[in-house]
C-alpha cells in the first residue's frame, strides 16, 4: 500500500475541495440540493479517490482510482461552467478554481502514466 500523505496532488485536491464548498455557499437556496451539492460532492470525489486508490495493491487498481479522480475533476470543470454561466460564479474566482482543477488533472495524468507507463488500460 502507498502512504497516500506523500502524494502532492492530494493535498491541492483537498485544497481545491475546500475551494469549491466556499464558492458554493453563496449559491442560491434552491441550488442547494442540486448543482451546489453536486459541485461539492464531485470536488471531494477527487482527493477521496487518490486515497481509495492508495490503499489498492495493485498498480493497475491504484490508476484505475486515479482515473475515477481525474473524472470527478472534468465533472467540476463542466459544473463550474454552468454556474458561472449562470450568474452564481464571479469570473476571476471562476478562472481561479479552473487554473487550480485544471493543475491537478494535468498532474493526476502524469501519475497515471508514471504508474502505468505502458499506458495499458488494465
Amino acid at each position: 500500500m502507498r502512504n497516500f500523505r506523500n502524494y502532492d496532488v492530494l493535498v491541492d485536491g483537498v485544497d481545491f475541495s475546500v475551494d469549491i464548498y466556499r464558492i458554493t455557499e453563496n449559491f442560491p437556496k434552491k441550488e442547494t440540493y442540486a448543482l451546489c451539492d453536486q459541485m461539492q460532492r464531485a470536488a471531494v470525489s477527487i482527493p477521496s479517490n487518490i486515497t481509495e486508490g492508495c490503499s489498492r495493491k495493485s498498480v493497475n487498481e491504484f490508476a484505475h482510482f486515479l482515473e475515477f479522480s481525474l473524472g470527478s475533476s472534468y465533472e467540476v470543470e463542466t459544473q463550474l461552467e454552468i454556474a458561472v454561466r449562470l450568474g452564481y460564479v464571479k469570473k476571476d474566482d471562476f478562472e481561479k478554481a479552473i487554473d487550480k482543477v485544471q493543475s491537478i488533472e494535468k498532474r493526476v495524468t502524469g501519475l497515471i502514466q508514471t504508474i502505468r507507463p505502458d499506458n495499458s488500460n488494465g
